[in-house]
Order: structure tokens, then sequence, then C-alpha cells
């Protein structure tokens, strides 16, 4: 089938090259788009697996979702039962017994270190291929626990595999929260911190690793280590986001909170018009003029959603008190209820009223997307947003990550990755509207999602870093301390896909990647990547990383991030040449002429 797909795609792909290479300015993009005619792809047994695939999802997938959520709030139940005394002191047990695994390993023949945790639990859609070959295994299953809510210096002390549906479950009724919550229930402290994450508040607070007070890892040689931004671990604590824990085994995180009120007054503004329209429409809803500080002119929240080429709704929060709300009874919307419709269905609804405002409780705003993985369920079940669904089946959704990836064969898990786009395109906040621009010409995916964030200049150069001497150029959103960028998070199936035309997803990705790399963007990690080792470093800044790779004893023993990201099956020349390699250059930084 993938055969066939690419045989067909190919021709038209370098039509599509050619026609964006002659394409006179980038206003005329979307019209280009429209007479771009593709082939209709053949359609093979795969696709009708992936048609029906709902039958599973209903009576296995959905079942079985809800029976490990009820087994994880179980053992919340009980972690909460104990007091934070005694979830510390087991969790020195376990640093103890990660230790001892650890000084069990023979590097000649044990492999590279990584954990036990199974390919198929994680939330992203890359398969986690490195695990197919030889590797030595440190099972980190019981690091799930809330270690301490400190009142005092505000921080939340939480070992890497606590959720953020734990953590808001704790944290929520004690108007306190973590300065950044991505939305999906199931995100873990430890991916969040190992990948990337960011959300509505992230144009105030940065990406979810911005918000970290201090690191616990375990080296290689067993070392334990708490790194902050200003002890003898500084260069270790700048260099661990986007490692992918290649640096060594993150234990346990301390995590900035604030003080939150009961609801979110959310209001809504639809935009319409092309997408520069768009764009401006968005930068509008929040980002004050350079420099300027204050927040409160700024909103607590920020995202917007694109449906189309031409309709958006822009939505910006604020924190509201009980009373606040109260004042506004008719005006309160508890969005969390299974039967309510899907969050961004229920924002589209602006396009038709016009600009409203309502209250939402604070928990259920904060995992709005959570019930629809924001429209990705639409693509698993076609008809889950219907009312009737919602009210008969609703109460089950949505369906565990997880449990997905552990049924799919892996020729679903290729048809996915081929004629499905899930990524997360970093980019500064003045390059939307051609990111936007360049994402319908070249994928084609609706709706988008478009979230704010601001990526600090620190003192150490990190694997994502603002443009230089962007603070001279003055922009809206910046100031001289961090840069503007936006998420523009694309997550559903293209359009040519869905028309039943030729689509090459690997082809499609590695032109995105291209286009960041040239504006200065970044591709988040949990995603399929196509970039080549050198590419990969063009994308990232490899300086600091490589050092404390170096510094920290993990050459040799812990995998490299390109090594953990490269897409496909190890081979066992890789294997050996990771194993045995003794000095890292990163490789775009190597003259090779």
């Amino acid at each position: 089938m993938n055969t066939q797909h690419q045989m067909h795609t190919k021709v038209n792909l370098n039509d599509l090259a050619y026609t964006t290479l002659v394409a006179p300015n980038q206003e005329n993009w979307s019209d280009t788009m429209n007479s771009i005619v593709r082939p209709k792809s053949k359609k093979v047994w795969v696709d009708y697996l992936v048609q029906f695939r709902w039958i599973l999802v209903i009576f296995i997938v959905l079942p079985m979702s809800l029976t490990l959520y009820l087994f994880y709030y179980l053992g919340e139940l009980m972690s909460n039962r104990r007091s934070y005394k005694q979830r510390q002191k087991e969790h020195d047990e376990n640093i103890l017994k990660t230790i001892k695994r650890l000084k069990k390993r023979n590097p000649s023949k044990h492999g590279l270190i990584c954990t036990a945790r199974k390919p198929w639990v994680t939330v992203g859609m890359r398969n986690v291929d490195y695990k197919r070959a030889r590797h030595f295994q440190v099972d980190l299953s019981a690091f799930c626990n809330i270690l301490e809510i400190d009142h005092e210096r505000m921080v939340a002390k939480c070992e890497p595999l606590v959720t953020m549906g734990q953590l808001t479950r704790v944290t929520v009724p004690m108007n306190l929260a973590l300065a950044v919550v991505p939305e999906l229930d199931d995100l873990t402290v430890g991916g969040l911190i190992n990948g990337s994450g960011l959300e509505g508040s992230s144009h105030l607070y940065g990406l979810f690793t911005d918000t970290i007070v201090a690191y616990e890892i375990i080296l290689a040689d067993g070392k334990v280590v708490r790194a902050t931004k200003d002890n003898k671990y500084s260069d270790l604590f700048y260099a661990i986001p986007w490692s992918q824990g290649t640096l060594g085994l993150l234990t346990c995180a301390e995590i900035k909170l604030i003080t939150i009120k009961e609801y979110m007054k959310l209001t809504y503004k639809p935009v319409k018009g092309n997408l520069n329209d768009l764009a401006r429409g968005y930068v509008d809803s929040f980002a004050p003029q350079f420099g300027d500080v204050d927040d409160k002119k700024v909103p607590d929240f920020v995202e917007t959603i694109i449906y189309n080429p031409n309709e958006a709704v822009c939505m910006t929060g604020k924190y509201a008190s009980k009373e606040e709300a109260k004042r506004n009874q008719t005006k309160i919307n508890s969005i969390g209820w299974w039967f309510k419709p899907w969050f961004y269905q229920h924002a589209q609804t602006a396009l038709k009223k016009g600009e409203f405002a309502e209250y939402i409780p604070i928990r259920e705003y904060y995992h709005r997307h959570t019930r629809s993985y924001f429209w990705e369920a639409k693509l698993l079940l076609p008809f889950a947003d219907q009312w009737w669904f919602r009210f008969l089946l609703g109460w089950m959704m949505p369906p565990k990550i997880p449990i997905l990836k552990a049924t799919q064969v892996e020729s679903i898990r290729n048809y996915y990755h081929d004629m499905h786009v899930l990524q997360d395109l970093l980019v500064p906040l003045y390059k939307v509207s051609d990111a936007l621009e360049w994402a319908h010409h070249e994928m084609e995916v609706y709706p988008i999602w478009v979230c704010p964030h601001r990526l600090y200049k620190h003192p150490y150069k990190t694997m994502v870093y603002p443009e230089p001497g962007f603070e001279q150029q003055q922009r809206r959103g910046d100031t001289a301390y961090a840069q503007m960028y936006t998420d523009i998070g694309l997550y559903y199936a293209p359009g040519p896909v869905l028309r039943g035309e030729v689509f090459d997803g690997s082809n499609a990705v590695s032109r995105m990647e291209q286009w960041l790399i040239e504006n200065h963007g970044f591709e988040t990690q949990y995603a399929v990547s196509e970039l080549s080792e050198k590419n990969f470093w063009k994308m990232f800044d490899g300086e600091l990383y490589g050092k404390c790779r170096r510094k920290y004893g993990a050459i040799g023993n812990f995998m490299t991030v390109y090594y953990k990201s490269k897409k496909g099956r190890k081979t066992e020349k890789e294997v050996h040449e990771a194993e045995n390699v003794s000095v890292e250059t990163p490789y775009a930084l190597v003259d090779h002429s």
C-alpha cells in the first residue's frame, strides 16, 4: 500500500515543488493550492482496516481505557493517603534500587541505558524504534508520585510519571496550579521535560521547562545530582530540556506553582478573512508592544483555532473568582460533562453567533481538549461527536493512547505515518502568517491550533533558542529577555487524504523541517521526524548538550538525542557504533568537505 501511494505521489510532489518555486508571492499560495490536481489514490486493504477501526475502539479500546483509568485513579488515591514524608522515603528507596540496577550493567555486553517503559506507552505518534534494538533497561515505573506541594516555596515536587490530570486533581482544590498546564490529562512531567510542552499560559511563562526550579538526575555512574539554574550543575539544568533522557535518568522535578481562581472567564472572538487576516487577529488578541511587561494588560490564557483558511476563533481567558461567576450564573458553562459538545466545536459556534464570553470551572478549562484529543478523536470515531454517542458512551472517552498504539499492527502504524499529520511547529510570532500559508499549501490540515509562547534568552545557549539579535528588532510580543514564538499545531489527516488523493507524509514532513530550519523554527520531538543527523543539529543547537554529554559521562552509556529521535529501526551497525563511541561532535559542526 505504501509503495503504491509513494509511486503515485513522487511525480505529483515534484509538480508541487515546482509550483512552489515559481509562485510569484505567498499571497497566491492558497489559490495555487486549489489549482493543483492530484491523482486519486488506489484503495487497498489497509484503508478499509483504518476506516472500520472504530469497531475495535468501541468494543475493546474504550472498555480497556476505562479500566486502566480506574486502575491509575485508585493508585493516585492510595498515594495521596500516604504522607509526604512516607512518599519521600519510598522515593529514596526507589533511587537506591535504580542505582543498584545501574551498577549491574556491563557496558561491553548489555547495551545503552534506557527506561523499561514499553514502546507503546507514549502519548506521541512516533514509534519508539530504538527500544527494538539491544539496550539495558532500567525500571522507573515506581516514580509516579507527587512528593510534596510546598506552599511556602510555591513549588510542586513531582516524580517523572506524574500526569497533568493527577496534578490538577491535587492542586486545583488548593487554588494552586502549575504555571503551565498542558491540556491533555495523560501528559507526564518527565515527557514534558525531556520532550517539549506548552499551553495557553506560555505567552507569560514560556515552555513547561521554563517553570522548572530543580531537577533530580541519576547520572550514568549512579551519582544523584540536583541541578538548578544557579548551582554547580547549572549547565546540566539548561541542557536537560529536549534531551529526551539522554543525559541521565530524571527521577524528580520541582515545578513552579501559581495561585489561581475557581473559574476561567473565556472570551470567544470570531475572525474572518484570508490567512493573513486570521494571523493578524490572533496577534492582536494578546500581543503587547515591545517591552510592555504589564501582565495585567495581557490575558492569562490565549489560544486560537483556525477552522479553515477563512475562519478562526480567538480565545482569551482571565481567571475569575467563584463570586464573579455566580453573579453571572447564566454564563457558567461546565464543559467537562461527558454529554457536552467537544470544546473545539463549542468554540466554533462563535463563527455564527458572534463574540461572547462565559465562565468555565478552572479544572475543566485546563483539560478542555482531553476528551476529543483536540479533534483527533473524530478520525478514530467519526460519530463520537454526535449527541447520541456523547450521551450513551461519551463517559468512556477518551480512549487511552497507549492502548490505541498497543492494538495497532505495523501496517496501521506505517499508514498513520504516511497519511496523517501530528506536528507542532514552533515559529517566531512575526512569521505566523508565513507559516500558516506554508502549512496550507503543503499539508492542508484543518483545524489548526495556534498558541503563543515565550522563548527565553538563557545564560546558556540551549537546544531551542531565540533568534540572535531579536531584541533589537523590537517586535510586538518580544521583550529584552524573551522572543515571542507560536506553536502551530497540525493534528489531523491532510486534505488530499480526506479527498482520496495521493499524499506522501514523509516528503511533506521533510519539507516542513527544511522550512523550519530556514526560518529559525523548531519541531517538537514527540512527533515523527525525517531529519538527517546533519539537519537535526542545524535545527537544534548541540554545543551545550554535547559538553554535558562529555562532562557527565553520558557518552557510551546513554544514546544520543538524535539516535533516539531517528525514525526507523536501528541496525546492528548503528547499535554497535552508539555503544562504543568515545568522542562526540554534533554532526552539523563537522566539516565534511
